[in-house]
């Protein structure tokens, strides 16, 4: 497996497997999964190499946490690095106010509660760590600042202010600084949510679901450009889109968790077409095109079977010719400033 070092405090770093596993599928998203499914997925993975695991106290409202924690309890804490999230607080609840019904199944009574305080952020620390068993987490984002999760960029810019405001951006400095943790960052759906926050702050890694990605490449604009300038690492989260990449443009594909709009479909049919003619697996290109950007450390696709991490683990491993890139520019199917 390919690894990725990043030390941008020159205190040792991190070092990252090009392939690392996003843990919310484990949380039983959209379908439940046996325990013992969860496991095998995560051996298979780990067996293949992958040594970077992202949860979230939201995945699963802990399921994902504790899944984790049976895994890793084996494992030297030296091998693996791990990242989880702060700005909710899981609660146990009634069956009637359970959060997140019609997304996670068969997972405990609780509902989700947004925090983004100093003493909320410590709290869901604890909290993730109860349910982790670990000794240390190695990178703690701060969750889901961005307007699909809030509902409007004024709901996400009262949660920004909150997060600075109320100190829990503190909060992570100062884990930071005592080494309590590793690195600080952000994980979210909008590149110009994470350009916000490292306009504000301090950041060292975003973890950016789906927008820098075969599909979409507007983080060019600016945002990646910060990046580099300041030494700050990406990690690839939804690098499929919700699937549609990986499936191609079939019946019921889904982009940005919503089922695909047409113009996406041709689109996707069209890249599909010049992934053919080079004889590659669109799910391959897709994977491997956020790594050519030199910001980023690693690609998360999550994975609730054997035979999804074995797809992911191929395409870690593929080797894409710089023809099929060429191609795509020449299309108008990719930006003619993506590095390639």
């Amino acid at each position: 497996m390919k690894t990725r070092h990043w030390d941008r405090l020159d205190n040792g770093g991190l070092t990252f497997t090009e392939l690392g596993f996003g843990t919310a599928p484990l949380g039983n998203l959209y379908r439940a999964i046996s325990d013992e499914q969860a496991r095998a997925t995560l051996e298979a993975a780990w067996e293949g190499g992958v040594r970077y695991f992202d949860t979230a106290p939201l995945y699963g409202l802990g399921l994902s946490e504790t899944r984790l924690n049976a895994f890793l309890r084996g494992k030297p804490r030296d091998e693996y690095v791990l990242s989880s999230k702060v700005g909710r607080l899981i609660q146990a609840c009634d069956k009637e106010n359970r959060s997140g019904v019609g997304k996670w199944f068969d997972v405990p009574q609780r509902r989700e509660h947004f925090d983004y305080s100093y003493d909320g952020v410590m709290r869901s620390l604890e909290q993730s760590f109860a349910r982790l068993g670990v000794e240390y987490i190695d990178i703690l984002h701060v969750h889901d600042l961005c307007i699909f999760s809030h509902g409007s960029k004024e709901a996400s810019d009262s949660r920004i202010d909150e997060f600075f405001g109320a100190r829990g951006y503190d909060a992570l400095v100062s884990l930071r600084d005592q080494g309590l943790i590793r690195a600080i960052g952000a994980g979210t759906n909008e590149w110009q949510v994470c350009q916000t926050l490292a306009e504000r702050g301090d950041f060292d890694l975003f973890l950016l679901a789906g927008r820098y990605t075969l599909l979409e490449q507007e983080a060019l604009d600016s945002f990646l450009p910060l990046c580099e300038q300041r030494g700050i690492g990406i990690v690839s989260g939804g690098a499929y889109n919700s699937g549609i990449l990986a499936t191609g443009a079939v019946p019921g594909a889904f982009y940005n968790y919503d089922p695909a709009p047409q113009p996406i479909l041709d689109r996707v049919n069209a890249i599909e077409a010049v992934c053919k003619a080079h004889s590659v697996r669109m799910i391959d290109a897709a994977f491997q095109f956020p790594l050519l950007h030199p910001a980023h450390v690693s690609v998360i696709p999550g994975g609730q079977g054997t035979d999804e991490m074995a797809s992911n683990l191929q395409a870690a491993s593929a080797s894409i010719p710089a023809a099929l890139w060429e191609d795509l520019k020449s299309e108008n199917l990719l930006r003619k400033d993506a590095p390639v």
